[in-house]
């Protein structure tokens, strides 16, 4: 018969608990979310953000 793993927390790793699930508190979620809204989990790239092609659009129409 297999073991399961018990699952830990990503940010402290600590053992993980139901209710906050896959957090072990409510505190790590905060910080989690706090890591999304910062921007500290973007995934670098070398493509231009969006707002880079703004006026592009007209340059297209005309022909260039």
């Amino acid at each position: 018969m297999a073991t399961v793993a018990k699952a830990h927390c990503p940010v402290c790793n600590a053992q993980r608990v139901e209710k906050y699930r896959p957090f072990c508190s409510k505190r790590c979620a905060d910080i989690d979310l706090g890591r999304w809204f910062s921007g500290s989990y973007a995934i670098p790239t070398e493509e231009m953000p969006d707002e880079f092609d703004i006026g592009t659009e007209e340059l297209e129409e005309d022909g260039f």
